[in-house]
């Protein structure tokens, strides 16, 4: 019989030994009692038969058919069945993550066509080939930034999604980059100035004022460009959960960083191009890497090793099948089933505090109940009502899959 363990037991003592401990459980006695799990209370195991009956029983007790209206940086949206299919193929879903200038030439064609496609959105010069998320792009643009402008100051807006400034606020206490948060700033010792449109309570804003040495960088909602001019900016960045990619319980999804070609080598992540091989057939390139793997370590722009090149082609796919004339006509059902349901409640009283808006946006309660209360009770009746942002306002986010037989179920509720 053959003994599969990667140590014997006269190894680990040995191990142990040379390092001076006398167990590998003193190698954690840096991490306090307090938060050590003393018993961890497992059942007795269970056959394969026993374990997936038992995990049907626990899935019946999930509730999952709600109307969903929640919002607030992640959204359900419809999916096309064929995207699913090509996506799970076999030549697109490796174990490996596919960075290296040796990549195939289907993924980096992907790769190329989503650059393309997010450059055509955001109207801007060039893309990267995505990073993890919305967050991290906003957090790396600013990096950027400070690179470009050679000044660590940067201003962002308190009205962008709490969770990206949580991010940015440890990337630049890491870099050493001093952080003005607000409403608007006149500082004129400024990196940058960052904004989100639609910001975080759905409001459609406009760029703030900066001088010449500033540069703006706008987060946007990709899927509001199919009916939004793109805002004018340095460096576009944003989260593209919405093209093509589920909740998936928060990810994962993917992001992207868009700037004016002067900006491209302090672009994060990698770039994939278009050429000709010598027999005059199209080839792709891995173009430019700014890994500190792949180039001198202070030269490097990001430490992102990862992409999120899966994510990408679901994007890609989401609005090739849609097509341009699609794509608008799924997010202006987004726009008008928000604002049906902004007018309906109006109508029973409730105040709408987002005047601009474009599928999202904040109302206040017109009673003296409490707002969680009062999204407890919608859930009871099978619909997630929004998130909660105090006492009386709610955060509100309505898409093509919110019908009028749902709306008014949320009004009559």
């Amino acid at each position: 019989m053959y003994n599969f363990e990667a140590l014997s037991d006269k190894e680990r003592t040995q191990m142990c030994d040379d390092i001076g401990i006398k167990s590998p459980d003193e190698l954690f006695d840096v991490i306090p009692q307090s938060a050590k799990i003393k018993d961890f209370n497992f059942k007795e195991p269970l056959s394969e038969l026993e374990a997936q009956k038992k995990l049907k029983s626990i899935a019946k007790k999930n509730k999952t058919d709600f109307a969903c209206f929640m919002g607030a940086g992640a959204y359900k949206k419809f999916i096309p069945a064929a995207l699913f299919d090509t996506a799970s193929r076999y030549e697109f879903l490796s174990a490996y993550t596919p960075y290296q200038a040796e990549i195939s030439q289907g993924s980096l064609q992907i790769m190329y066509e989503f650059q393309t496609m997010i450059c055509s959105l955001c109207a801007q010069d060039v893309a990267n080939a995505s990073v993890y998320d919305g967050a991290s792009a906003a957090a790396e643009a600013i990096l950027m930034a400070c690179r470009i402008t050679k000044n660590n100051k940067a201003f962002v807006s308190e009205n962008i999604n709490p969770n990206y400034l949580e991010v940015i606020k440890t990337y630049l206490f890491a870099a050493d980059i001093e952080l003005i948060v607000g409403i608007d700033s006149d500082d004129m010792d400024l990196s940058c100035k960052v904004y989100q449109t639609p910001d975080y309570f759905g409001e459609i804003v406009n760029a703030p004022k900066k001088n010449s040495k500033e540069l703006t960088i706008a987060i946007v909602d990709i899927s509001s460009l199919a009916l939004i001019e793109p805002p004018k900016c340095d460096i576009t960045v944003g989260d593209f959960q919405t093209l093509g990619l589920a909740l998936n319980f928060g990810g994962p999804y993917g992001g992207f960083i868009a700037c004016k070609d002067a900006y491209k080598r302090q672009l994060a992540g990698r770039i994939a191009g278009k050429t000709v091989d010598k027999d005059g057939r199209d080839a792709y390139v891995l173009t430019l890497q700014a890994r500190e793997q792949h180039i001198r370590r202070e030269k490097a722009t990001s430490n992102i090793c990862s992409n999120q090149a899966h994510c990408a082609l679901c994007a890609v796919l989401y609005l090739s099948l849609l097509g341009q004339k699609g794509f608008r006509e799924v997010n202006y059902l987004s726009y008008k089933n928000a604002h049906l349901l902004a007018q309906g409640l109006e109508k029973k009283g409730h105040k709408i505090l987002t005047k601009n808006f474009f599928n999202e946006f904040v109302y206040e309660l017109n009673s003296s109940q409490n707002a969680i209360e009062y999204l407890q009770y919608l859930k009871q009746n099978g619909i997630l009502g929004g998130v909660a942002l105090d006492d009386k306002r709610i955060l509100t986010a309505v898409t093509e899959l919110n019908d009028t037989d749902e709306i008014n179920l949320y009004l009559s509720l």
